[in-house]
């Protein structure tokens, strides 16, 4: 979950942006009560090889991200900040980011650059996880001079600049202006030291944007597809007549993007992806890996839980995570993260329906530990 673009609009008055950053979190969290949800993380199913797993002790599913190594291959995602209940959620999810070892991104901190006592929401997270992975967060359309600040906040490792053309479109503040989106970008890719991360805020990047921005320096990327925290209902719903609804199902989701990114991945020079995007338990997780993202950013899941039981919930909540995706990696034969890439995917559906029409081999996923077994260089073969 992103706080969204909160954009350079200096006509946005500061109660109006609080209301917004309260909005957001209250239609998110009602979004992840109730029931199970069905997204197209359940059109993959691993191919069960009886035989084929490995011993438990042997799996290390540390990977690294931007330099350094996290101990597991997924991450809290960005979800919020700018107001003092906001701050009180941010200061839970850094407790449980610092206890457990996990990465941690926070929401869009333009709030905090046009309003300094609203800074303190997101400064709380570094307070509370001196020393771990911290991503700060703006919108794109923001100027270089705001990217540094928005990094100087958090004494950042990383910055997420995140693009929302679906949401801008909606939002009844939105600011449907991207033909300068991609110049703004390259600028900052330039301009900054610390990596910078480009994400979507639950629509997908597609092969040709990976690619367009790929050609502008940007080494790192998270998918973000649509299935998780939707931001176009919230919008939706904060417009008198929410006359957007049409909308619904907009974008690809994470599988989709990544399946996307893989069959193109020689236009992408390198890059590093990561997703996000409905990702509900640790199978998603594992499904994300084997599908080549890096590590897998969750929000949704962990705001609930944060919600509900506090940074108590949410570490015991990581840690069964954590527990999870190595038995799944051992029970599928992988010990590393990496080896998950290695594993034989089924795709079934709407997602494979997408392959078709995209011109995609989905059934080459269907066989992979075939061709682990004939290449060494293979993580599946590096035992």
């Amino acid at each position: 979950m992103s706080a969204g673009t909160d954009g350079a609009r200096p006509d946005a008055d500061a109660a109006g942006r609080r209301e917004r950053k309260e909005d957001h979190v209250r239609l998110a969290t009602a979004q992840w009560q109730g029931g199970t949800r069905t997204t197209e993380f359940d059109d993959l199913e691993f191919l069960h090889h009886a035989l084929g797993g490995v011993s438990l002790p042997e799996v290390d599913l540390g990977v690294e991200l931007f330099g350094r190594t996290v101990a597991a291959p997924f991450y809290i995602n960005g979800m919020t900040g700018g107001t003092e209940s906001t701050g009180r959620i941010n200061q839970q999810l850094a407790i449980a980011a610092r206890e457990t070892g996990t990465a941690m991104g926070c929401g869009s901190v333009s709030i905090a650059l046009e309003d300094e006592s609203a800074a303190d929401a997101f400064r709380v997270i570094r307070r509370e996880n001196p020393d771990g992975l911290v991503m700060a967060n703006i919108g794109v359309g923001r100027s270089v001079e705001d990217a540094r600040r928005a990094v100087d906040l958090l004494q950042a490792d990383v910055l997420q600049v995140h693009v929302n053309a679906v949401q801008e479109t909606v939002m009844p503040e939105g600011s449907p202006d991207f033909s300068s989106w991609l110049r703004g970008i390259e600028q900052i890719v330039a301009a900054l030291e610390v990596p910078v991360l480009v994400k979507e805020v639950g629509f997908g990047l597609s092969a040709r944007t990976l690619a367009d921005l790929a050609s502008i320096g940007v080494a790192w990327a998270d998918v973000s597809g649509r299935g998780g925290t939707d931001f176009l209902a919230i919008e939706n719903d904060r417009r008198p007549g929410r006359d957007y609804s049409y909308l619904t199902g907009f974008g690809q989701s994470a599988p989709a993007a990544l399946l996307d990114a893989r069959a193109h991945q020689d236009e992408l020079g390198g890059m590093t992806l990561l997703a996000s995007g409905g990702v509900r338990d640790p199978l998603d997780v594992v499904k994300a890996l084997a599908l080549g993202a890096r590590a897998v950013g969750v929000a949704g899941s962990f705001l609930k839980a944060v919600v509900e039981g506090g940074p108590e919930g949410l570490v015991e909540l990581i840690g069964s995570w954590q527990r999870h995706t190595r038995e799944l990696a051992a029970l599928l034969g992988a010990r590393t993260a990496a080896g998950l890439t290695g594993t034989d995917v089924l795709v079934r559906g709407r997602l494979r329906e997408f392959c078709t029409l995209r011109g995609i081999d989905a059934g080459a996923c269907a066989h992979r530990s075939a061709r682990a077994t004939d290449d060494p260089s293979d993580p599946q073969e590096q035992r």
